[in-house]
């Protein structure tokens, strides 16, 4: 029995896999309308989400399969005190397979070392959000053809953008991969990630303000949103939150070729007027979603059609 905690739990191969499988249900779709016959997913989410809980949920049902769970700590025993440990061998008797998002770091992680059924980690803290990096890196590879030789941009917040972090993690495995990392000084990418990950591999990088002088040389360009939950203090939220916006006055600077990513949601960094521009790929990395954890629900329960 397998679980997934982070994108770096698979190998690039077994994630090569699982991206033709994804590939397949997009074309296929009625292939894969029975697999979960069956089978039924526990989404406990502890924290709120919209796209994250959803997709499980759509990518579920999708394969035949159904869906039980909780959209937050309140509606589920967590109010009364119950551990996560006790809670997910609870759902072990109700389900086959479980997505949890939590707000502490390592919970899903406890969650799979006390369950007897395979646990996905949907978000934990600023930590890890690895479905959201099978997204992102299905959604590049179906856009570019690729994965490897690719200037990457990173905007945003790069600090607490746990979707960031996972992101790098799972690209420096691919050759000649560049990473330029846009931030304000206060949000830059953390020193663990910077040394331990990209310097401890040999990547090129390089950090700059400004998102305008990064735009002309990225293929691909990742806005992240200033993530209110993360600050403890109001006033440098407020001080952050509008330091990147990208509007069509500032694509006139990117390649014919590039295309937007955003984990979503949004707040102002993406101006709604370059939804229209067909480089804007964030509403099809939302599909691409579905696809890749329906293709992750069958690997981990080994399914095959």
């Amino acid at each position: 029995m397998r679980h997934i905690m982070s994108p770096l739990d698979f190998t690039v191969e077994e994630l090569d896999q699982m991206m033709d499988l994804a590939a397949d249900i997009e074309k296929n779709p009625e292939k894969y309308a029975h697999v979960c016959d069956g089978k039924k997913i526990a989404t406990l989410f502890y924290e709120p989400s919209t796209r994250t809980r959803l997709s499980f949920e759509a990518a579920m049902l999708n394969l035949g399969g159904s869906v039980i769970g909780f959209a937050d700590a309140d509606s589920s025993s967590a109010k009364k005190g119950e551990s996560v440990s006790d809670t997910i061998q609870v759902i072990g008797c109700f389900a086959d397979i479980a997505a949890m998002r939590h707000p502490k770091e390592g919970a899903p992680l406890v969650a799979s070392m006390h369950s007897n059924i395979p646990v996905i980690n949907a978000g934990d803290g600023g930590h890890q959000h690895p479905t959201q990096t099978l997204t992102d890196l299905t959604t590049i590879r179906s856009l570019k053809g690729r994965l490897d030789n690719l200037t990457i941009g990173l905007c945003g917040d790069l600090k607490f953008g746990r979707t960031v972090h996972s992101l790098i993690s799972a690209l420096v495995r691919y050759s000649n991969v560049k990473f330029v990392l846009i931030s304000p000084e206060e949000l830059r990418v953390p020193s663990y990630i910077r040394e331990d990950v990209l310097e401890a591999n040999n990547i090129e990088y390089e950090e700059v303000i400004r998102l305008e002088d990064a735009l002309p040389k990225l293929d691909i360009l990742y806005m992240t949103r200033v993530q209110k939950e993360r600050f403890f203090n109001e006033d440098d939220y407020l001080r952050m939150k509008d330091f990147y916006i990208l509007d069509n006055e500032k694509m006139k600077l990117a390649k014919e070729d590039m295309f937007i990513l955003h984990p979503l949601p949004r707040v102002n960094e993406i101006s709604v007027e370059v939804d229209k521009d067909p480089r804007a790929a964030y509403f099809r990395q939302v599909q691409y979603g579905v696809y890749i954890r329906m293709a992750l629900i069958m690997t981990l329960l080994e399914l095959h059609v």
